[in-house]
């Protein structure tokens, strides 16, 4: 019956998401990155891998978590320069983004989790390795590679008692993890649930995003338009903003933000729309990065990013992050400003992150229900004592757990071994 009822929720899911692709541009990418996949798959593979070489499928969900599985796919290729290297993505706002990602030989969406599109997908690229990263439990996939005794195994992964596998009714989700080869995961939290599950294939080594943030942090880029706009000021960086976060921090900026601040919004959504209505709250001057040059940059209060993926190395300019998303579904990535020493404040939304849950019990990040809030913190990280406390607990944080990668690495290793 659960089998069942999973179907049936696959095809609802697929008609449901065909029906929003009628007007709305993300679910278009996604019925259209997946049309006539069957035969496009087959040729772009045989001309990926003339030779037939192993291949090595990683899969995410979407952007954050490619972020988090980056540092095992390209220490795996380190380690195995021989094999190919899959990378699967079910979100328009991963592939779309990563799709020339040149770490993988071959990127593309995940077809949906039908029996028949599972045994097709594995036939054309015979994955002698799969990975899963954090989320994403498709019962046709994750069961058809037990079946044909491939491994698999989960990375980054963090559970919480209010999941499905845990519920009295999520016996069909339960059985999934037994079919993985092991499971590397983010906390203790995490290894209590799974130990009362009875599974014990489980390893604890903390998140890969870590790896991932302070290889940007080392690499990250310096914009001479963002140094000419940060210099002699302090930089607030609000990063990945929604509607709500900013109608809390805009009436900050105009009314309250020293002379000697400045601000980068570089908000989520970057519609012209938002960022049209990012400056109609605004009564400081502000400036479009995409109009920004030297000549006219100096003069702006606030740098409206309006483009993608400069985020993450923006955060060098920063003394201080706010994070969006806290007041919806859910924070955004805080790790980047962390590998910078950057003290954060997002919304009450956090719960999911185990960094934001322990950097907020140390007092390395704080959390803001309004304006009133987001200026008595403002106003207490004006203090020296204070903000590098702060800063250091959250340099602490990012030494302290570092190192996942390379943990997974030696223990993937052996299976590796086993395979060729």
């Amino acid at each position: 019956m659960g089998l069942l009822l999973y179907n049936i929720s696959i095809i609802f899911y697929f008609f449901i998401i065909r029906l929003f692709s009628l007007f709305n541009p993300k679910a278009r990418f996604w019925i259209a990155g997946r049309r006539n996949w069957q035969m496009r798959y087959a040729t772009d593979w045989k001309l990926k891998n003339p030779d037939n070489q192993l291949c090595i499928w990683v899969h995410c969900a979407s952007l954050g978590e490619f972020e988090q599985g980056r540092p095992v796919i390209e220490a795996l290729k380190k380690e195995y320069p021989t094999f190919k290297m899959v990378l699967t993505f079910f979100s328009p706002s991963g592939y779309e983004i990563r799709k020339q990602y040149a770490g993988a030989d071959y990127v593309c969406y995940l077809p949906i989790d039908t029996r028949s599109n599972v045994l097709q997908f594995i036939e054309i690229f015979k994955p002698a390795l799969s990975i899963f990263v954090k989320y994403e439990f498709w019962v046709h996939y994750l069961n058809t590679l037990y079946q044909k005794q491939i491994p698999t195994i989960l990375i980054s992964a963090i559970f919480r008692d209010n999941q499905v596998f845990f519920k009295w009714y999520g016996g069909l989700f339960r059985q999934l993890l037994f079919q993985f080869q092991h499971i590397f995961i983010q906390n203790q939290v995490s290894a209590n649930l799974l130990q009362s599950l009875g599974l014990h294939n489980f390893t604890i080594v903390g998140d890969t995003r870590i790896d991932r943030v302070l290889q940007i942090a080392q690499e990250a880029p310096e914009f001479p338009i963002i140094t000419a706009f940060a210099k002699g000021h302090q930089i607030l960086v609000i990063g990945s903003s929604w509607q709500p976060d900013e109608a809390i921090l805009l009436p900050f900026i105009n009314q309250q933000l020293p002379e000697n601040w400045k601000v980068i919004i570089a908000p989520h959504d970057i519609a012209t729309s938002h960022i049209q209505q990012i400056e109609q709250g605004l009564n400081v001057v502000h400036l479009r990065y995409s109009k920004a040059n030297l000549e006219n940059i100096t003069d702006a209060k606030v740098l409206i990013i309006d483009n993608v993926g400069m985020l993450s190395a923006l955060y060098r300019y920063g003394q201080l992050a706010f994070i969006g998303g806290g007041f919806g579904a859910g924070i955004h990535n805080t790790l980047e400003p962390i590998a910078f020493g950057l003290p954060v404040l997002f919304g009450p939304k956090f719960q999911k992150f185990e960094e934001a849950v322990e950097l907020t019990r140390q007092r390395g990040a704080f959390v803001i229900q309004n304006t009133a809030d987001f200026q008595r913190i403002f106003e207490f990280l004006q203090h020296s004592e204070n903000y590098n406390r702060a800063s250091a607990i959250a340099n602490q944080y990012i030494v302290e757990n570092q190192g996942a990668t390379e943990k997974i690495i030696q223990m993937i290793v052996p299976i590796k071994i086993s395979l060729i």
